[in-house]
C-alpha cells in the first residue's frame, strides 16, 4: 500500500475512491434495508387487512344468524307463543303459561333450547348472552364455553349485566313485534357477541400489538397488553389518517393503521414496533451488512491493486525522466509491464533512454540541427492571445501619434482575427457577413475614397447555418482579380433573397473580366474532386467546403456583368 500511498495523486485518488465507494454501499445497504422494512411492514398491513376483514365476516355472519332465527321466531307461531311466555315473566310465571297452554297433541317448544341449537352451535361460541326486554326490565340467557344455558329472570334495564362495553363484546339489538299487529313492538331482543370469542379468532394472525377502540375511548387489547402499547392505540386511533407513522421517543417510530367497522362503533387498530420489527429479521439484516461490507472491501481492494500498479509504473517512469534530465543512460534492471497506458509509457520511456544512448554518440549533431530547425518552426506558430496583445500594443501607439485611421485599421484586425479565432466552426449566415464586413472596413481604410461596398440580405437568411470564413476569400477574389486601383469607384455588392425553393446570395463587383477561356478552366475546375493543385484555390476551398456541408442542395455559378466586373452566385436548396 505504501507504493502508492506516499504518491499525492494516487493517496488523494484513493480517498476519494473510499468515499465514493463506502456513500454508494451506505447507501444501496439503506435503500436495501428500507426496501426490506417497507416490505415487512406491508406484510404485516396485509396481516391486519386479513385480520379485520375476518373480524367484519364473523360479525356479518353472526347478523346473519341472527337475522335468520328472528324470520324463524315469527314464522313459527308455537315458538313465538314461547318467546311470549318468556317476555317479562319470571321463571315460575315462564314454566306455568307454557304448561297451562300446551296441549297433549303437540309437542312442547322451548325458546330457551330452539335458540340454543340455532344460535349457540351455529356461532361457534360467539353469541354468549340473549336477552329479551320489555321497557323496564329484561330476561337473561347466557351460555358458557360448554354451550351449557344459565337463566336471570326480571333483571332491570339498568342492570350492570345490559351495560354496553366493547370488554364485553356487541350487541345487536332487532325488535319483537306483534305477529298479529306488525307496527306494534313488544319487546326487544338483545344478542351479545363477546369480544373475547370474537377476536380469539384472529390470534393466528401475525398482529404484535392490536386492539378494539370504541368511539367512547374504551380499548379491547386483542394482542400486546401493557399500559404503553394502550396509550399508543389511543393516539392512534385519534389521527386523522387511517395509517402513519407515531414517534414513541427518540429515534424509535411506530407504524399503525386503523380501520373503521362498517358493523358498529369501533376502531379495529394495528401497531408495528419498527425496532421489535428488525429485531425480528436481525439475522436477514446482518447478511445484508456483510454483503455490502464484503463488496465493499473487494471494491477497495481492486481499487489498491490497481492504484499500487499504477503507481509502481509512475514511479517508473519518474525514474526515467530524472536518468534522462542527469544523462545517466546507462541500462536499468528490467521491469515488468502491465498492458495499459501507463506501462505503454513506462516501456516507451525505458526504450527511449536506450536508444538516447545509442543516438546521442551518433547523431548528435543531426539531433541539434534538427531540433535547431523544430525551434524556428515553433517560433512561427504565434500565440494568438500574443497576437491580439501586440496588435492592441501597436493601436495604442497610434491613438497615441493621432493617426485614428491606422488605429481603426487593427482594431477591426484584430477583431476580426479573434471573431476568426475564437468563433465555432458552424455559425449563422449572420454572423458570417459580420466577419465580411469587418475584412471589407479593413479594405475600404486601405483604399479610402475607392472601395466602396453595399450588403441587402434578407432577414430569412440571417439564422441560416453556415460553415466560418467562406465570404471572405470570395471578396478578397475580387481585390486580387479584378480591383483597379487607378479607378475612383470600385464596388462590392452582397445581395442575399429568399425564393420559393431556394436561398441565393450574390457577390457582385465592377471590376476586371475574367476572359472566357480562364473562366471555362475555372468552371471545370471548381467542382474538381481530386486532389491535383489548382490555380483557384481560394474559390475552389469554398466550393469544396459548402458543397459538403449543404450537400447536393448546393450550387455555385460564376460568370461576367453584361457592363463590368463578375458575378458569384451561390443557391442553397430549401430542405
Amino acid at each position: 500500500m505504501n507504493s502508492f500511498w506516499q504518491i499525492k495523486i494516487y493517496r488523494g485518488k484513493f480517498i476519494a475512491y473510499t468515499v465514493f465507494v463506502v456513500s454508494i454501499g451506505l447507501t444501496l445497504g439503506a435503500l436495501t434495508c428500507a426496501v426490506l422494512l417497507y416490505q415487512w411492514i406491508e406484510n404485516a398491513r396485509s396481516e391486519a387487512v386479513s385480520a379485520f376483514a375476518r373480524i367484519e365476516g364473523e360479525l356479518q355472519s353472526d347478523n346473519d344468524r341472527i337475522e335468520a332465527y328472528m324470520q324463524r321466531i315469527y314464522s313459527n307461531n308455537r315458538l313465538m307463543t314461547d318467546v311470549r311466555y318468556f317476555l317479562g315473566n319470571s321463571a315460575e310465571g315462564y314454566l306455568t303459561g307454557r304448561l297451562q297452554n300446551s296441549q297433549s297433541s303437540e309437542p312442547l317448544i322451548s325458546f330457551p333450547e330452539d335458540m340454543k341449537a340455532f344460535l349457540y352451535s351455529s356461532a361457534q361460541g360467539d353469541i354468549t348472552q340473549i336477552s329479551l326486554h320489555t321497557e323496564l326490565q329484561g330476561n337473561v340467557v347466557r351460555f358458557d364455553g360448554n354451550g351449557n344455558g344459565s337463566f336471570q329472570f326480571r333483571l332491570p334495564n339498568t342492570d350492570d349485566a345490559f351495560r354496553e362495553s366493547i370488554q364485553k363484546g356487541f350487541v345487536y339489538r332487532k325488535k319483537l313485534s306483534d305477529p298479529n299487529q306488525i307496527s306494534r313492538q313488544i319487546g326487544e331482543f338483545r344478542f351479545l357477541v363477546s369480544s373475547d370469542q370474537l377476536f380469539k379468532k384472529v390470534s393466528g394472525y401475525k398482529l404484535d400489538f392490536a386492539a378494539a377502540v370504541s368511539d367512547s375511548g374504551e380499548v379491547y387489547m386483542v394482542s400486546g397488553k401493557d399500559q404503553r402499547t394502550q396509550e399508543l392505540v389511543l393516539k392512534a386511533a385519534a389521527e386523522q389518517r387511517n395509517s402513519g407513522y407515531l414517534s414513541v421517543g427518540g429515534v424509535k417510530r411506530v407504524f399503525y393503521t386503523t380501520f373503521s367497522s362498517t358493523k358498529f362503533n369501533y376502531k379495529f387498530v394495528v401497531l408495528v414496533d419498527l425496532l421489535l420489527l428488525m429485531r425480528q429479521n436481525a439475522g436477514m439484516l446482518a447478511a445484508i451488512f456483510l454483503i455490502v461490507l464484503m463488496a465493499m472491501i473487494s471494491v477497495l481492494l481492486l481499487i489498491v491493486y490497481n492504484l499500487r500498479d499504477d503507481a509502481r509504473f509512475l514511479k517508473r517512469i519518474i525514474h526515467s525522466i530524472k536518468r534522462v534530465k542527469t544523462a545517466d543512460f546507462t541500462s536499468s534492471s528490467p521491469a515488468r509491464y502491465r498492458r495499459n497506458e501507463y506501462g505503454m509509457i513506462a516501456r516507451e520511456l525505458d526504450d527511449m533512454v536506450l536508444q538516447l544512448d545509442k543516438h546521442i554518440r551518433t547523431e548528435y549533431l543531426l539531433k541539434l540541427k534538427q531540433q535547431e530547425t523544430e525551434m524556428k518552426a515553433l517560433q512561427h506558430q504565434i500565440n494568438p492571445h500574443f497576437l491580439y496583445n501586440t496588435l492592441e500594443a501597436i493601436r495604442s501607439t497610434a491613438l497615441v501619434n493621432r493617426d485614428v485611421d491606422t488605429a481603426d485599421a487593427i482594431a477591426t484586425l484584430g477583431t476580426l482575427y479573434r471573431d476568426v479565432v475564437k468563433k465555432e466552426n458552424i455559425i449563422s449566415i449572420g454572423s458570417e457577413l459580420e466577419l465580411l464586413q469587418q475584412y471589407l472596413k479593413i479594405m475600404e481604410l486601405k483604399y479610402p475614397g475607392r472601395f466602396y461596398y453595399q450588403i441587402h440580405v434578407d432577414e430569412a437568411l440571417m439564422s441560416l447555418s453556415t460553415v466560418k470564413f467562406w465570404m471572405q476569400p470570395l471578396a478578397e477574389n475580387f481585390f486580387v482579380h479584378g480591383f483597379n486601383p487607378g479607378h475612383e469607384f470600385n464596388l462590392l455588392v452582397v445581395n442575399g433573397r429568399e425564393t420559393e425553393d431556394s436561398f441565393v446570395l450574390e457577390f457582385v463587383d465592377n471590376g476586371k473580366w475574367i476572359s472566357e477561356v480562364r473562366l471555362d478552366e475555372v468552371r471545370s475546375t471548381l467542382s474538381s474532386r481530386d486532389d491535383a493543385p489548382v490555380q483557384s484555390i481560394g474559390l475552389h476551398n469554398v466550393y469544396t467546403r459548402l458543397s459538403f456541408f449543404y450537400g447536393a442542395g448546393f450550387s455555385m455559378a460564376i460568370d461576367n456583368n453584361e457592363e463590368a466586373g463578375v458575378n458569384i452566385t451561390v443557391m442553397i436548396a430549401k430542405e
